[in-house]
């Protein structure tokens, strides 16, 4: 892998960015599919350590929450008890920006009051002033984000009551959920003016859309969690950074102002492996600023 031309590791991350499975790129490139998983890994990690740094200080006004249905290996049904925690099923928590549509944080686990609160803990330590926060009724979102926020935020909670026909699994369960008959929304924590998670429900689809390990009903999915954080974090950085938004006209990241100009996938690359983010547009010197600005 580390003779692989940049080119073409370039051209790989490019094909596994656009939602081709692992084999699927291995022909498409001419690469094999150890060397493929081995830069996707890297470049992930590489892509989450970028995350962390330059995804800081942001100004939102309004942010969604909501959690992502996937599994490593196999399914929580078949679960053994020597198969610890890194196989079944395996969320990914995301928050969303509502005006600059950035993804602001994320995190893969179980979705359970520990991997929630760890969650909160760092969309908090990334946004500042007081958002407004909208997210779905799984019931550990209240305590994490009045541990993580306290009173410096406004709340609230909508919850879609399904349908369920006689004889039918529970609704929330299915592959397909029943009709939705009604929803309620919950003010928990202030006046939220909003209260809606339109936006990162439609995130969620275009994650399953652009990484294959994410499509249902294949064989593509996840055989490692290390595998499925990198591509999480490859997902997230290129969306923020590489992907102009059809409304915005300007990617998420140039909207909240942490960068100047659309990242290439060959600029994504080199930051990813070389930890350093690149030179802002129509400078030849000098490092690289982030400017933060309320672009809400």
């Amino acid at each position: 892998m580390n003779n692989l031309p940049r080119e073409k590791q370039i051209e790989a991350i490019a094909a596994l960015t656009e939602g081709v499975s692992v084999r699927a790129a291995e022909r498409l490139t001419g690469v094999n599919r150890c060397t493929l998983l081995s830069l996707g890994i890297r470049v992930g990690q590489g892509c989450a350590a970028l995350h962390n740094r330059l995804m800081r200080d942001l100004n939102v006004s309004r942010i969604e929450l909501d959690e992502l249905w996937s599994f490593c290996f196999k399914k929580q049904a078949r679960l053994t008890p020597e198969d610890g925690m890194d196989k079944g099923d395996q969320y990914v928590f995301l928050a969303i920006a509502g005006a600059a549509k950035a993804i602001l944080s994320y995190r893969v686990g179980k979705r359970n009051q520990e991997h929630t609160s760890a969650f909160v803990a760092d969309l908090r330590a990334r946004v500042l002033g007081a958002p407004e926060i909208s997210s779905d009724g799984w019931n550990c979102y209240p305590s994490a984000i009045e541990d993580a926020f306290g009173i410096d935020v406004t709340y609230g909670q909508i919850q879609k009551h399904y349908g369920v026909q006689a004889g039918v699994v529970e609704a929330a369960r299915r592959y397909s959920p029943a009709q939705v008959v009604g929803v309620s929304k919950l003010r928990v924590v202030g006046h939220p003016r909003h209260i809606s998670t339109s936006y990162v429900e439609r995130q969620n689809l275009t994650l399953r859309m652009q990484q294959r390990r994410f499509t249902r009903l294949t064989n593509a999915f996840s055989k490692k969690l290390e595998n499925h954080e990198a591509a999480v974090a490859l997902y997230a950085m290129t969306f923020n950074f590489c992907r102009v938004h059809e409304t915005l006209r300007v990617t998420p990241a140039m909207q909240l102002g942490v960068t100047d100009h659309v990242w290439s996938i060959g600029e994504l690359v080199d930051a990813a492996l070389n930890n350093e983010a690149p030179k802002p547009a129509g400078r030849k010197a000098g490092p690289f600023r982030v400017i933060k600005g309320d672009r809400e």
